[in-house]
């Protein structure tokens, strides 16, 4: 098992008190919540980007009923009250949990109340509004009630979920909680019910997340053998372990109330609310077997944060960022970065970023570079895509992925996460007809070396005709049409060549190749001023480096210790570099330089009089 330890924890925002400059951010609006009759209330989860590119949320509260709602706002600002929850007995309410899009495009969702049973509800709403409510829990001893957390869907394309309560345990007030599965039609099972303590979790407040291992890993807030909660795997059919109980202070953490992320090492990581050296929360580790690492331990204001209730991500660094809710400079809260040691020279790269299938589907793979012999994992994030073998894998190797048929004539978009980098699978819709003929106003282009924005028609002949566009270079960016049906336009942008050789990539659009041809380039830079002369006494300056290409790299560095470059020692395109030049004590002139995108600065002081 390879051990990770803390290295850092870094408060990097406090969340109260910090002074931002009003001239260097842009905060806007978009709507204000105006509550029954006509709009929702308090929203109590986050949103989801819909494939549409609009936004879709909940809130708890507000709307026709004063249930909550389901709204969807685009990103400048329109906005839809997409529905309105009725409660009990017709229809759920209060939904404090975010949606999840399906890969049927429907958005899924929970409610805490409502219900037949007045026990919560499980619901289906597409981005134009249409509702279903598709199952009401009918709490203890039967069944879950009042679910807290949303759903995820799982690689079999039905969805998983929590309940607070319910279940068929007497050991808890109300049952210890369940966890359920839920096909998109509405087809239900509880999967378990949990029991308390000493022998079983309760009160699973968070949502699960599938593991590369096709099985769920989730958390209760309570139950194990202390009482202070557990971490639980679950398969698909309903297999569960509980793989770990929190002892609580002073030696771990307790009471977990958010779900688990799986890193790019192939272990989960968690918080804990509260628990640990301090008694004010803890992050740990676990891997797929069970192995428990408490990592680390909060110890509040002033200097640290403390009682993280949320999960956390990990950012492309590879390392960990969260929440907390106290703790920090002013007790208000803070923002943390969890540096884990190990595995923080890890790199990962993938062969290439995406993929076009047509209807039929097929096998392919990727090609993953990981350096110092570094674990990875895949996930597939959509069902219709199958991870075959290769995962999880050390160093070095290749992913071999399958993409089922496609029935509808609709076009599929689903990712894989690979090795923490995002692949794209692009699949053609299945066309109501045989004959489809797909052709482009052009095959090739040419282009200069400063590149620019270009666009492509696509004609078709047939009855529903779906087509896709994908980019199959870095150098090459599809701004618009991504995919469509019958005839439509494809708009790009080629950024500048930067080599001193000319460039030559294509897309893939509507099954057919464009190749762009793009001239040779090359990075020239212009420095001013291109030397400088001092006094004897200690001043800041500066140099603009303006490129002929605004994708062209440089950097910046002293060749002499007077000379302290404090900022723009790298930029890309147009950028400034800051230096300051210490006082010369000496009674003789020196002369020193700096190399600024490959050009040479000299820089003359004069002596001390």
């Amino acid at each position: 098992m390879k051990i990770l330890r803390v290295l850092l924890v870094t408060v990097l925002v406090v969340v109260a008190g910090r002074t931002f400059n009003a001239n260097a951010q842009t905060e806007t609006n978009l709507h204000s919540f105006a509550g029954r009759p006509n709009d929702g209330r308090n929203p109590s989860a986050g949103l989801v980007q819909g494939t549409d590119s609009n936004f879709y949320g909940t809130t708890s509260d507000g709307g026709a009923d004063g249930d909550g709602t389901v709204f969807q706002i685009s990103p400048s600002g329109g906005y839809t009250n997409l529905y309105s929850f009725a409660g009990h007995p017709n229809d759920g309410a209060n939904p404090y949990a975010a949606l999840v899009q399906g890969t049927d495009s429907n958005f899924y969702g929970t409610t805490s109340d409502g219900g037949v049973n007045d026990d919560g509800t499980v619901f289906q709403i597409s981005p134009s509004g249409s509702y279903t409510s598709l199952y009401s829990f009918a709490g203890h001893p039967n069944d879950g009630s009042y679910p807290q957390a949303g759903l995820v869907q799982g690689s079999d394309g039905d969805f998983y979920g929590t309940t607070l309560y319910g279940g068929t345990s007497t050991n808890c007030n109300a049952g210890c909680g369940t966890v359920f599965r839920i096909s998109p039609s509405g087809g239900y099972t509880n999967l378990y019910s949990f029991a308390g303590s000493p022998n079983d979790g309760s009160y699973p407040q968070a949502g699960l997340v599938q593991g590369s291992d096709s099985n769920f890993y989730g958390t209760t807030g309570g139950g194990g053998t202390n009482d202070n909660g557990t971490v639980f795997r679950i398969s698909p059919s309903g297999s569960y372990t509980n793989l770990y109980s929190f002892a609580g202070s002073p030696n771990d953490g307790k009471n977990p109330s958010a779900g688990l992320v799986q890193g790019t090492d192939g272990n989960f990581y968690g918080t804990t609310f509260s628990g640990g050296t301090n008694d004010n929360g803890t992050v740990f580790e676990l891997t797929l077997g069970g192995g428990y690492t408490n990592l680390y331990s909060f110890a509040g204001s002033p200097n640290d944060g403390s009682y993280p209730q949320a999960g956390l991500v990990q950012g492309s660094d590879g390392n960990f960022y969260g929440t907390t809710i106290y703790g920090g400079t002013n007790g208000d809260g803070a923002v943390f970065e969890l540096t884990l040691g190990g595995d923080t020279n890890c790199t990962f790269s993938i062969g290439s970023t995406n993929a076009v299938f047509d209807a039929a589907g097929g096998s392919n793979s990727v090609s993953v570079i990981a350096s110092n012999g570094c674990t990875w994992t895949a996930t597939n994030n959509n069902s219709f895509i199958t991870i075959d073998s290769g995962s999880p894998g050390t160093g070095t190797g290749t992913l071999y992925y399958s993409v089922a048929a496609n029935t509808t004539t609709n076009v599929l978009t689903g990712t894989m996460t690979i090795a923490g980098q995002t692949f794209t699978v692009t699949q053609s819709g299945a066309s109501t007809v045989g004959n489809c003929t797909f052709t482009l106003t052009a095959t090739s282009i040419r282009l200069a070396a400063k590149g620019g924005s270009k666009n492509v028609r696509v004609k078709v002949q047939g009855t529903n005709c779906s087509w896709t566009a994908v980019s199959n270079d870095p150098f090459i960016t599809i701004t618009s049409g991504h995919s469509g049906t019958g005839n439509g336009k494809v708009v790009y942008t080629v950024s500048g060549n930067t080599n001193t050789t000319a460039v030559t990539g294509t897309m893939t659009i509507a099954g057919q190749t464009l190749t762009v041809k793009q001239a040779a380039g090359g990075c020239t830079f212009k420095l001013s001023p291109k030397d400088a002369k001092f006094k004897a006494a200690a001043a800041p300056a500066t140099v603009k480096v303006k490129p002929n290409l605004s994708d062209c790299a440089w950097t910046a560095v002293s060749n002499d210790s007077f000379i302290t470059i404090y900022d723009g020692g790298s930029s890309v395109g147009e950028g400034t570099v800051s230096y300051f030049i210490t006082p010369n004590t000496n009674s003789v002139a020196r002369t020193g330089s700096m190399i600024i995108a490959g050009k040479t600065v000299t820089v003359t002081q004069s002596a001390e009089k």
